[in-house]
């Protein structure tokens, strides 16, 4: 293999260092393998552009933001069941919905391995954009922003779901030992957590305001997601008074009026959006893959696979005059904002409305984006974080902004402790079915309860708080990374 190569695509970090040349990299567009002689080709506006375009283009991939992610982050927690016909198991989803979930369990492979192969792309971006010396210094600054956002964000998808894992922080080279024993060797989630910081601390210094963004560039990485995501990862660690001065930086937003315009084509990288993964619908556009036919309704007058539908428990959570509830979930004998009718007869009893296509209902490549980081999600970290410092009467009126704008009123909760459970239950149906209930339950301790009042499912403390790291990798570690405990 001519070790000249770059390869702007994932070093698959299971076993890839030192296998053969052929297993060495997967090539993936839209870069692929860029001979270094001829690196020059990229140096420009448009070559070093394309190298941060690729770690965006991951997160519309099948592996990383569709059936496995939905799994271990919807249906393994008590917002969704497995849906979709009951001899469907749709690989795994039965068992991570039962909370039977093994090392083998093929989900989580395609967690681990799907994040590794965007972040490889985020240190091929950091090593050669320095080289790129006719490209605009300014946008060469950005672009290394956006690309640390990223990495940090991929990151932080890794901690929060299996603790403490190897820490790549360089494109490893085939053959070199001290890269192999990096890829292979967990750091603690102390460790990972430091370096997410620092990534986004960096981000911070180089990144502009969303406003500084149109055209093609919208929807790429703002100064005000990396305070937000700042904010949310001390959120995760109680480092409260971090997370409220993190969150006070994030300026320019404001909350939608009517929720459900939210999830709209018109809606998309609005106001209120901090940072979304975007796609565009039709043949010839870059969907995120068939993320909206997998949790499509199933059935008569359906159009999709009708995996990871609403529990009867999340609906039974809205209160009858929450407009959120209707915005959040599609049930049978329902008209949608598009006049679609769903009649009584669809396999399942509820689907997912935030995954809803209006122009490409039932097409593989739909126009919906994953929002990852909204306003409202921001108000509730900043509440949440004062009232555990004990200014809770402060905290309040930012739960009411949330609250108000859902058409329930001021919370009726006066303690620190009830104001707690509100914010709590706010995250739920504000954030459902974005990606980010399974973690909230096992960082706030609710999980236990949680999963035995859906369904009687057996949470298991001191276990099920992490998922089990893929047996494949613990293997090719060989004893330089353990499992995670219970496993």
């Amino acid at each position: 293999m001519n070790k000249k190569y770059i390869i702007a695509a994932a070093f698959l970090i299971l076993g890839a260092v030192n296998q053969s040349c052929s297993n060495d990299f997967i090539e993936v567009s839209p870069t692929e393998a860029i001979p270094e002689s001829n690196l020059e080709i990229y140096n420009n506006n448009e070559g070093a552009t394309s190298f941060v375009t690729a770690i965006y283009a991951k997160f519309l991939d099948w592996d990383m933001s569709v059936f496995a992610w939905i799994g271990v982050t919807s249906i393994v927690s008590d917002d969704a069941d497995k849906g979709s016909s009951p001899g469907d198991t749709g690989s795994d989803k039965d068992i991570l919905d039962a909370l039977n979930f093994t090392p083998t369990t093929p989900s989580f492979k395609e967690l681990f391995t799907s994040n590794y192969q965007g972040i490889n792309r985020a240190n091929q971006a950091l090593k050669y954009l320095p080289l790129l010396d006719k490209a605009d210094p300014e946008l060469r600054k950005r672009l290394t922003g956006e690309a640390k956002f990223l990495r940090a964000f991929m990151y932080f998808t890794l901690v929060r779901s299996f603790g403490g894992v190897p820490l790549v922080d360089h494109v490893p080279v085939s053959g070199v030992e001290e890269d192999r024993i990096m890829t292979l060797t967990r750091k603690t989630k102390e460790e990972i957590y430091a370096f997410i910081e620092k990534d986004l601390k960096d981000a911070i210094e180089m990144l502009p305001e969303k406003s500084a963004y149109s055209g093609n560039n919208i929807g790429r990485a703002s100064v005000g997601a990396a305070h937000a995501l700042l904010a949310k990862v001390y959120l995760y660690q109680k480092k409260w008074q971090l997370a409220v001065d993190e969150s006070n930086k994030v300026t320019g937003y404001s909350l939608t009026p009517n929720f459900q315009d939210i999830y709209k084509v018109s809606g998309e990288n609005n106001a209120e959006s901090i940072f979304e993964i975007n796609g565009t619908g039709g043949t010839a556009g870059r969907a995120i893959q068939q993320y909206s036919q997998v949790q499509g309704a199933r059935g008569t007058t359906g159009w999709g696979w009708g995996f990871a539908t609403p529990t009867q428990g999340l609906y039974d959570a809205y209160s009858a005059t929450d407009t959120r509830r209707d915005a959040t979930i599609i049930h049978r004998d329902m008209t949608l904002y598009d006049g679609y009718y769903v009649g009584p007869n669809t396999e399942n009893k509820f689907y997912n409305y935030k995954a809803y296509s209006s122009d490409y209902r039932s097409a593989p490549s739909t126009d919906v984006n994953i929002r990852y980081l909204r306003y409202a999600e921001v108000l509730l970290i900043r509440a949440e974080a004062m009232n555990e410092l004990g200014q809770t009467a402060a905290a309040i009126p930012f739960l009411n902004e949330v609250r108000n704008r859902a058409n329930i009123g001021d919370t009726p909760a006066v303690s620190q402790a009830d104001v707690r459970a509100d914010i709590w239950k706010q995250r739920r149906l504000e954030l459902a079915f974005e990606h980010d209930r399974w973690f909230d339950l096992v960082r706030t301790g609710q999980a236990k309860a949680a999963m035995t009042a859906d369904g009687g499912k057996n949470f298991i403390v001191g276990k099920h708080e992490l998922f089990p790291l893929p047996q494949d990798f613990i293997m090719e570690a060989g004893g330089l990374s353990a499992q995670n405990p219970g496993y």
